[in-house]
């Protein structure tokens, strides 16, 4: 069914990416907006736009009703739910559905499917995918997770059976430590998820973070856009990513887009949505989960393989065939993407809030920005820290780097701590060069002693270190104190 108008059922960089894609196809975009996001840029590009509520995103952008209401209210015959929010909410999916609007994403079954970890892995086992071992059912008691886990054996991993994203998710390297790492795992979950039932895998110790991007069409066509290396991350939580990845040979490429296309068809899944695995130091590569959704990297893809990805789910959603074969998508150069984040990465990664009192993105070649800023606006504490994506285009890695480093350097934000100058470390360091790394980089490589022999020609982050520096070291006297 051909669509006219679409709501976009989000808000910031992505509801505003969504929408010029929305238009260049000649179709109408409508916004939804919180009573704090009254004058975000995505407002002010829709065709139309609608307050949903006040500002938490429980009252606004979690209000599955009223989104639907408003797009009945709209005549809008599709919604685009972007990522976060409801975009992997199963429910919503259905309830868009039976209000006669065309919900551009997977089915609500595929949805539930990959959204439960256990029964996802279930599915994914009988393809023949590689898992990493691990329970088959759900825990919900210590004792059970006690006797799986001596099965596995130590270092292992909790993991929220109902979501993902890092929420619910604990490392155990002992015996000692599970009864409280479980505790705390199962109050993540619960308190993310509403479920806090959990699973448990083997902890791979040196892994990479390796995901694919699949399309998928209604008449059981599905290709994959190769991968797309996101092993630098801080609290499970991805800051860089690049396509493609530095480590992959061809043979491993074609055999781990061959599973990413089995695990889609596993749920036949329709839409864009991608396959994450591990790979360990072995290159021994295991199904982690499936993202049922567009990603927030989705931008490096595009890049090397000059496809709109938004434009493509629209298609699909309209019934459209995919207009093209495995054999004809190609990958030319390498992107690399830097999320920038309003957080403090020399404080632990905490969230930075205030006014933007400068902003002035770089304007270069083979550079893009999927930004919802500008100076003078408010980055909210209501919202995920994420301002916006530079991302960056080259011939080869070493191409792509420099670009990524040059516009990160020229990128003027005043006000609010971000994560530019963690991108430059990241850029700049020895082993990210050679693309010798895993997700512990920052754990291994951005410690206190490091950042600061790195900076200490800018006195400016220098003095920030040192004051950083003094008033932990302030508090340890004062616990030593009688």
């Amino acid at each position: 069914m051909q669509m006219e108008k679409i709501l976009v059922a989000n808000r910031g960089e992505i509801a505003l990416r969504i929408m010029k894609s929305i238009k260049k196809s000649g179709k109408k975009a409508v916004a939804v907006y919180s009573e704090a996001d009254v004058n975000s840029l995505h407002v002010q590009f829709a065709d139309e736009a609608y307050c949903i509520g006040p500002a938490p995103s429980a009252l606004s952008y979690l209000k599955a009703d009223k989104i639907i209401e408003t797009a009945l209210k709209a005549g809008a015959d599709g919604i685009h739910p972007g990522y976060g929010f409801l975009s992997e909410n199963a429910d919503f999916a259905q309830k868009v559905t039976e209000a006669g609007i065309t919900f551009i994403g997977p089915t609500p079954e595929a949805i539930d499917l990959m959204g439960n970890k256990i029964a996802a892995r279930e599915t994914v086992r009988k393809q023949g995918v590689p898992l990493v071992p691990g329970n088959k059912n759900q825990l919900t008691t210590l004792s059970q997770a006690r006797e799986i886990a001596s099965e596995i054996g130590y270092p292992i991993l909790i993991k929220a059976a109902a979501g993902g994203g890092g929420k619910g998710m604990r490392k155990v390297m002992n015996e000692e430590e599970l009864e409280s790492q479980m505790q705390r795992a199962q109050s993540e979950a619960m308190a993310s998820f509403d479920d806090d039932a959990v699973f448990i895998e083997k902890y791979i110790s040196s892994p990479r973070h390796i995901e694919f991007q699949i399309l998928a069409d209604h008449y059981g066509h599905t290709v994959h856009l190769f991968e797309r290396e996101c092993s630098i991350q801080r609290r499970h939580q991805k800051l860089i990513e690049e396509a493609p990845s530095a480590v992959l040979s061809e043979s491993l490429r074609h055999e781990m887009g061959n599973a990413a296309i089995a695990v889609a068809k596993s749920c036949q899944y329709t839409g864009a949505g991608t396959v994450e695995f591990i790979l360990d130091e072995n290159k021994q590569f295991y199904f982690l989960e499936m993202n049922t959704r567009l990603q927030v990297e989705h931008p490096v893809t595009e890049f090397i393989t000059g496809l709109d990805l938004v434009a493509l789910q629209i298609a699909i959603a309209e019934g459209k065939n995919l207009p093209f074969s495995q054999e004809e998508v190609q990958l030319k150069g390498h992107a690399i993407e830097l999320r920038i984040c309003a957080e403090d990465p020399f404080n632990q990664f905490l969230p930075s809030t205030g006014l933007l009192t400068a902003y002035t993105p770089p304007v270069m070649e083979n550079i893009r920005l999927d930004d919802a800023f500008k100076k003078g606006m408010e980055v909210s504490v209501f919202y995920d820290p994420l301002i916006g994506k530079l991302i960056a285009y080259g011939q080869n890695r070493a191409d792509a780097i420099s670009h990524l480093l040059r516009a990160i350097k020229k990128f003027d934000i005043k006000g609010i701590e971000t994560t530019l100058p963690f991108g430059k470390f990241v850029c700049e360091h020895p082993h990210f060069i050679s693309g010798d790394f895993d997700t512990h980089f920052i754990e291994k490589y951005f410690r206190t002693e490091d950042i600061t022999a790195y900076y200490a020609e800018d006195a400016r982050l220098a003095g920030k270190i040192a004051l950083s520096l003094f008033l932990k070291n302030q508090e340890k006297v004062k616990l030593m104190l009688p």
